[in-house]
């Protein structure tokens, strides 16, 4: 027996919007297998496995343009991106342990009363920018790779069209 999602129950499984789902649709990257009768969107199984890939693939900072690239070539198989996707939270779980290790340390010398030095503030100043700056470094790599999208586009919209000869 099959399962079918309609693309609210989507929608609400994974946090997009019906718009993003559409969307999505709209370019190619995640359509539905089936419709119903009257033309709304049914989603199957596999429909979901591709959509865990996007999401996987776009939380590691691809745009939407190279996930549809690298799904339709091939390119990476769904465990290389469930493995990519593993990686990424153990880096994160790290650097989140040594965040909550400096927390702890700090902490249990506040209690004591015990005096916090220099060393003691530096360190965990160094963890909490640490954390941060892995956000801050991922999320200007896809800013700067979406602007220099959107100049691209905007240098093709500008330039003059070269004109038609005529014959």
């Amino acid at each position: 027996m099959k399962s079918y999602w309609k693309i609210g129950d989507i929608a609400n499984l994974t946090g997009l919007t019906v718009r993003t789902l559409r969307f999505y649709d709209q370019i190619g990257l995640f359509s539905p297998s089936e419709h119903t009768e009257s033309g709304h969107r049914l989603y199957n199984e596999s429909d979901l496995s591709r959509l865990h890939q996007i999401l996987s693939l776009k939380e590691l900072g691809l745009s939407l343009e190279e996930i549809k690239s690298v799904l339709t070539g091939g390119q990476i198989s769904p465990l290389e991106i469930v493995n990519l996707q593993i990686n990424r939270v153990k880096e994160q779980i790290k650097l989140q342990q040594k965040l909550l290790e400096q927390l702890e340390h700090v902490s249990k010398l506040m209690q004591g009363k015990a005096q916090l030095t220099v060393e003691d503030f530096t360190s965990l100043l160094q963890a909490m920018k640490m954390s941060f700056e892995k956000l801050v470094i991922e999320r200007q790599t896809i800013w700067e790779r979406n602007l220099d999208l959107l100049g691209d586009f905007l240098a093709e919209e500008t330039m003059p069209k070269p004109k038609e000869e005529k014959q």
